[in-house]
């Protein structure tokens, strides 16, 4: 079982599109999750933030209730096995598949002035660290499904070229069956880190700033005589319905009487989401402020993977005919 997650905090994408689900499969895999500073990378972050960045990240999944006791956690660029396999992998990826993929077209629409090999080559970089656990199943998201395609498109290509079985296909994996999707506040697809910063509803946000984005969340001019519900509002249900169902029903039944109570609809959605993420806030600043603690999680990570990853490792290397050095 593989997870990759990214640097920055914590969302309310992030935490039910994947980091729920590996606080249930940490009892019954077992499971290899990552922080992907390397990816983050793509963006030219500032060195002086990044280790804070990683640290933060780290502190926030343990306050959701990822136990480093029962799963390997552990920090992308700390194991430098995934670098190899990315080189490896390189090697048999096609730049026009890359190319056609549905991120770095958005990437590159959106950051036209630096458009790097980093972002071309992202899907074999993800593709390096699944395949280095020789994962079985990785916990995706909807955006991340074409990738993990790509995934396995490189572990049968890899199979063939050199006769071999080195690597299995992961597929995607849910508890519920249904791989989740978040949807943000600007009403343009999925909730995540943007320009503006009222896309996302973060594990950190204060009340404040919880209310003040709900409050931009975008809508539209009513509801429908027709009773059909536009993308945008059908996103403020569907983030209601994950915090509270009581308050997506209460209000689904006004708005299907035609009332007009959007204002009185994001009030609600902002309490309730404040309700539901107060309980982090003291638990992320005690893990944070805790850098023993946080160094060590660091370091046990980086071993229990090196282990997994070198055994993969070698067994590339004899596939291809390159020397093993671990």
């Amino acid at each position: 079982m593989s997870g990759i997650r990214p640097t920055g905090n914590l969302h309310l994408g992030n935490y039910f599109g994947a980091v729920k689900q590996f606080v249930k499969m940490q009892e019954q895999y077992d499971c290899y999750f990552m922080i992907a500073d390397y990816h983050s990378l793509t963006t030219h972050p500032n060195p002086k933030d990044l280790q804070s960045n990683v640290k933060q990240v780290l502190a926030e999944y343990m306050a959701c209730g990822v136990d480093p006791e029962k799963c390997t956690l552990f920090v992308q660029s700390m194991l430098p096995e995934t670098a190899e396999l990315y080189l490896l992998l390189a090697m048999h990826a096609y730049k026009g598949e890359l190319e056609k993929t549905a991120s770095f077209k958005e990437k590159a629409r959106k950051q036209p002035e630096n458009i790097n090999a980093g972002l071309l080559t992202y899907p074999i970089l993800m593709a390096a660290d699944i395949l280095i656990h020789r994962a079985a199943k990785v916990p995706v998201g909807k955006d991340q499904q074409q990738h993990l395609e790509m995934t396995r498109d490189y572990a049968r290509r890899f199979n063939r070229v050199y006769k071999c079985d080195v690597f299995n296909e992961p597929a995607a994996f849910s508890f519920t069956g249904e791989l989740v999707k978040v949807p943000g506040l600007d009403g343009s697809g999925k909730m995540g880190k943007s320009e503006s910063g009222n896309n996302a509803i973060f594990l950190t946000d204060t009340e404040k700033q919880i209310r003040k984005k709900m409050g931009k969340a975008v809508t539209d001019e009513g509801p429908k005589p027709n009773g059909e519900m536009s993308p945008e509002v059908q996103n403020l249900f569907t983030i209601s319905r994950l915090v509270n169902p009581d308050t997506a029903t209460h209000f689904e039944e006004r708005y299907n009487k035609g009332e007009q109570m959007y204002g009185y609809f994001k009030l609600a959605i902002a309490e309730d989401i404040w309700k539901f993420t107060k309980p982090f806030h003291e638990k992320i600043a005690d893990i944070r402020a805790n850098e023993k603690l946080l160094e060590e999680v660091m370091e046990r990570g980086m071993l229990k993977a090196q282990e997994s990853a070198r055994k993969t490792l070698n067994l590339v290397r004899d596939a291809i005919g390159l020397k093993r050095i671990y």
